[in-house]
């Protein structure tokens, strides 16, 4: 079994792997990474062409795990594309926005890299896409596969759709199996369970390390940081701010509005008390209530949509009239980017100490959400496109993550047993601090830290 990465290896960026199992070539994943344009953006398909692929398998619709497919799939024409029934209705909409986002950002002037791939491709694509029910065997033989090789998806927990990939065939005459987590949660979430694994042991293992690094994670409970949000939103809604909580448009949108559904049950939250959303999130949040009964879920009978929202206004004249009384404003994106509805209402709002800008995800590090949340600590000033405006608002952080942190993951080592571990899509201090601790409880796996571009025997 050969294993090569092809994402970047020493931070998050686009997720990728090829893995060449008993003669037949897997792509594990086909990211983007959310910081650079256009091929830059893009992992080196080039290294693919003297090496068989005859499947891809795309875990879940998160652009540094989907977004580069259009790509590749013009690189390997020929391969068979596997994902959840979940991931696919999210593609069909979530890569003709990429494309369009991609046009719109040359036009605006905000980019100069030329568009990866354009609307139509990006629609065509999902003509192929080959979809699965969980814990159900397909084929994943290639042309010259040994001989049967099958895959099996797992619940990972982390969005909608989001799948392990459990590989098992035969190799050199030996039956062997392989295990890639890709994102995954342990812990369930507002409105989905736990992750699935399967029993153990495996040969190899493709473990995630994201929040390796990040002690306080492990410290931290989904429960008490939705009380302390919960609070919060209370206290800033009470001397008549408004609150605006950047996310991401897939997965933490939709537990954001499941929470503060629970806050207005629960009478935290005023029930008259406004909620507008905007963009593409809307459009997942339809997935989400379509799926309901055929993906796991810890409330089956929750609709999205059964949240009271309005559309975040367009006009400043309505956005003036929005921000005159207390409202919730769940927005993307979840880092607060230039040219989102974010950012557009976070310049309004943090000279202003009535009101509160709460993250609930990761903040890279440059990126607006990190400075205006490094800027509050502070202090100091946040510069937006009118200029630096002085940072009076509540800033805080509360962690949601849709990842596992460290101690989790070391419990899914225990209960998969894997021989050799590979770490991926984590920052070069996260993969060491998981790298020590494993080689330190379980002396007798292999761990392995990739480079890319590296091919490892395994």
């Amino acid at each position: 079994m050969r294993y090569l990465s092809l994402g970047d290896t020493d931070e998050i960026a686009a997720s990728c792997h090829h893995v060449t199992f008993g003669g037949t070539g897997l792509v594990l994943d086909a990211g983007m990474d959310p910081d650079l344009d256009g091929y830059a953006a893009v992992p080196p398909f080039e290294l693919l062409r003297d090496r068989p692929v005859d499947h891809v398998v795309v875990t879940h619709a998160h652009h540094d795990h989907l977004g580069s497919l259009p790509v590749l799939t013009r690189e390997v024409p020929h391969a068979h594309v596997h994902m959840s029934r979940p991931t696919a209705l999210l593609a069909e909409m979530l890569l003709p926005s990429s494309a369009r986002l991609q046009k719109r950002r040359i036009r605006e002037g905000s980019s100069d890299a030329a568009p990866v791939f354009d609307v139509e491709t990006a629609e065509a694509l999902s003509y192929v896409y080959e979809t699965h029910s969980l814990d159900t065997p397909f084929d994943l033989a290639g042309l010259k596969a040994e001989g049967p090789l099958a895959g099996t998806f797992y619940h990972a927990g982390h969005v909608l759709g989001a799948v392990g990939l459990l590989v098992e065939g035969y190799e050199n005459g030996e039956r062997r199996r392989l295990y890639y987590t890709s994102d995954t949660s342990v812990q369930p979430q507002t409105i989905l369970p736990e992750s699935d694994v399967p029993d153990g042991p495996v040969d190899v293992m493709l473990l995630e390390s994201t929040l390796g690094a990040d002690p306080e994670a492990e410290r931290t409970t989904r429960k008490s940081e939705e009380k302390r949000l919960g609070r919060e939103i209370q206290k800033v809604l009470g001397r008549g701010g408004v609150v605006l909580i950047p996310v991401f448009a897939l997965g933490r949108s939709q537990d954001v509005l499941a929470m503060i559904d629970r806050f207005k049950r629960r009478g935290i939250v005023d029930a008259d008390v406004p909620i507008y959303t905007a963009g593409s999130m809307r459009g997942v949040a339809e997935v989400y209530d379509k799926t309901r009964e055929s993906t796991p879920r810890l409330d089956p009978d929750f609709e999205v949509y059964g949240v009271d929202q309005e559309r975040y206004p367009r006009s400043q004249k309505k956005k003036n009239a929005a921000l005159a009384k207390p409202g919730i404003f769940v927005l993307t994106s979840g880092m607060l980017f230039e040219r989102t509805p974010s950012y557009d209402l976070a310049q309004q709002l943090v000279a202003d100490e009535r009101h509160g800008i709460f993250f609930v995800g990761y903040s890279k590090e440059g990126s607006p959400g990190e400075r205006l949340q490094e800027a509050a600590a502070t202090g100091g000033t946040m510069t937006f496109d009118d200029g630096p405006l002085p940072v009076r608002a509540q800033v805080e952080r509360f962690r949601f993550s849709g990842h596992a942190h460290r101690r989790d993951l070391l419990t899914l080592v225990d209960r998969v047993q894997p021989r050799t571990i590979v770490l991926v899509h984590g920052e070069t201090a996260a993969k060491e601090w998981m790298r020590d601790a494993i080689e330190e409880e379980y002396p007798d796996i292999e761990v392995i830290i990739p480079e890319q571009g590296q091919e490892l025997e395994l």
